[in-house]
C-alpha cells in the first residue's frame, strides 16, 4: 500500500502536466527507499521498479500495461489487472495470505538491488535499448514541463558534473 504522501506527489505531477511515467516515478522512488531502509529487498532492480509501477497503476496513475510481445504474458496480465483496479473498472480481490507470503519472500531478497551502482546499470541498460531520437524527444518534453527554477537548478548541476569530469 503506497503512502498518502507518495499519492499526493503523483497527483501534483499530474496537475503540473507531467507524463504518466513521471507520476509513476514517485512510486518507484518510494519502493527504492523502502529497500534501502531495509523494509524488504528485491531479486533485481527491474523487480523493484516493477513493484513501484504496479503500485502506481493500482493508485490510479494512467499508465497503460505494456504492449503485446514486450513482456511475458503473465506480466502483462498482472499489469492489466492493476491498471483496471486503478481506473475503477475492477474491484481488487483482497488476498491477505498471498500478501503475507509475498512480503515474507521479499524480506529474504538482497538490498543491494537499490544501490546507486545497480540503479545506474539498470538506467544505462534501459536507455541503450531506446533510439537516440526517442531519448532526445523525451529530454525536449522534460524541458518543457520542468519550469524555470527547476531548469536553472538542473543546468547548474550539469555544469558542476561536467567540471568534475574534466578534472
Amino acid at each position: 500500500m503506497p503512502r498518502q504522501e507518495v499519492i499526493r506527489k503523483a497527483r501534483q505531477d499530474k496537475r503540473a502536466g507531467k507524463s504518466a511515467t513521471t507520476q509513476a516515478g514517485e512510486f518507484v522512488k518510494d519502493q527504492i527507499n523502502k529497500i534501502r531502509k531495509g523494509k524488504h529487498g528485491a531479486r533485481s532492480t527491474k523487480q523493484a521498479i516493477a513493484i513501484g509501477l504496479s503500485e502506481a497503476r493500482r493508485a490510479g496513475v494512467d499508465l497503460p500495461p505494456p504492449r503485446k510481445g514486450r513482456v511475458k504474458k503473465a506480466t502483462r496480465r498482472s499489469a492489466e489487472y492493476a491498471y483496471e483496479v486503478g481506473q475503477g473498472k475492477r474491484t481488487p480481490k483482497r488476498q491477505p495470505r498471498v500478501a503475507r507470503a509475498v512480503e515474507k519472500v521479499l524480506k529474504k531478497e538482497p538490498r543491494s538491488t537499490a544501490s546507486r551502482s545497480a540503479l545506474s546499470k539498470q538506467g544505462k541498460r534501459a536507455a541503450s535499448q531506446r533510439s537516440a531520437a526517442s531519448r532526445s524527444a523525451t529530454a525536449r518534453k522534460a524541458s518543457r514541463t520542468k519550469g524555470a527554477k527547476a531548469r536553472s537548478t538542473a543546468a547548474k548541476k550539469a555544469a558542476r558534473t561536467r567540471a568534475r569530469r574534466r578534472s
